[in-house]
């Protein structure tokens, strides 16, 4: 099992920056590859970011290409999102997910998943 639990939602501002955190406990961290989603209300969850196990690769949506940095600290068992220039549109919950495949990690399967942490941005 591994627990995960989001932290730094909030409100903010269009054209403002948000850090997003991730912080993990259970079976080891650093064997996972890390993704954060996000659902806004009436739409189904997407994908917004991933990175593979050893850091080495991220991978984006385009709606967030050029906005949006996530990385990982191994030792620390964290992953964050760092989201700068944000638009309405990126209004959601923001989940953290542990998992793994083949591909593409927007199509991996991500076995844990944190509660979320919203995200509002006011225009």
């Amino acid at each position: 099992q591994v627990q995960l639990v989001e932290s730094g939602g909030g409100l903010v501002q269009a054209g403002g920056s948000l850090r997003l955190s991730c912080a993990a406990s259970g079976r080891p961290f650093s064997t996972y590859a890390m993704g954060w989603f996000r659902q806004a209300p009436g739409k189904e969850r997407e994908f917004v970011a991933a990175i593979t196990w050893s850091g080495d690769s991220t991978y984006y949506a385009d709606s967030v290409e050029g906005r949006c940095t996530i990385a990982r600290a191994n030792a620390r068992n964290t992953v964050n999102l760092e989201m700068n220039n944000l638009e309405p549109e990126d209004t959601a919950v923001y989940y953290c997910a542990a998992g793994g495949g083949l591909g593409h990690p927007r199509g991996f399967t991500y076995d844990y998943w944190g509660q979320g942490t919203q995200v509002t941005v006011s225009s």
